[in-house]
């Protein structure tokens, strides 16, 4: 069965479960407006909309606060959600953002082989939902080996908006051969 609240480590990067006390550390990332700019909620850096997110985060208790180990400043927060146990298992990664100092590549890479690693050493699948129009977070999913698939799921986002989500997955030989293997 799978851990949706480990935590997780390299030399960089620490990964624990979320905790209420980390509002206010993770609300001052998440209130940078360009963060959330081509995101389905692009009002998420709005305080309401964010308490919002946060609530649902703790609730459903699959988030994880992102923390700069050097520094000890937390870098933002990922979840994994939605556990399917059909065909060996699967869970989806997302609600994933950083802090534009940790943008370009290496914090998101070391976040999302650390969350695969972990996640695909017990089940065979990690699905990724992103807006079909957050052409930023495709591209960041392209980079890390994930592929795009053919489902396709409508989410209604706040005001009641429908958008387009596209799923990408990264299965455990994906992980095994792409980008973001142990020590790629």
């Amino acid at each position: 069965m799978l851990d949706r609240q480990p935590v997780l480590a390299d030399e960089r990067l620490l990964l624990r479960p979320l905790a209420a006390d980390d509002w206010d550390a993770l609300f001052a990332v998440a209130s940078d407006p360009l963060i959330w700019e081509q995101h389905p909620a692009h009002d998420r850096w709005r305080e309401e909309v964010f308490r919002a997110f946060f609530a649902d985060a703790l609730a459903n208790k699959g988030a994880l606060v992102a923390i700069d180990r050097a520094s000890g400043a937390v870098i933002g927060s990922s979840r994994y959600q939605g556990f399917e146990e059909a065909g060996g298992g699967s869970v989806e990664i997302g609600w994933t953002f950083l802090a534009r100092s940790r943008w370009g590549g290496t914090w998101n890479h070391a976040m999302k082989r650390l969350m695969l690693a972990h996640a695909l050493a017990s089940i065979a699948e990690c699905r990724f939902l992103v807006g079909e129009d957050n052409l930023r977070s495709r591209r960041a999913l392209e980079k890390i080996g994930a592929r795009l698939t053919d489902r396709r799921e409508e989410r209604i986002m706040a005001g009641g908006v429908v958008v387009p989500h596209l799923t990408y997955v990264v299965t455990a030989d994906d992980f095994a051969q792409g980008p973001l293997c142990a020590g790629g």
